[in-house]
């Protein structure tokens, strides 16, 4: 997520989620961050 352009939806669709929603309830639940803010720390 840190090293690519693309979306956190087209990221969550290229790992199988069919519903962005359920890979960022799944992310954040593993590292208490959501995605967009993880990516966000690295820049």
């Amino acid at each position: 997520m840190t090293t690519t352009s693309k979306s956190i939806s087209e990221i969550a669709y290229q790992l199988g989620f069919e519903h962005p929603q359920s890979f960022n309830r799944l992310f954040k639940n593993k590292t208490d961050v959501s995605p967009l803010e993880y990516r966000n720390s690295f820049n």
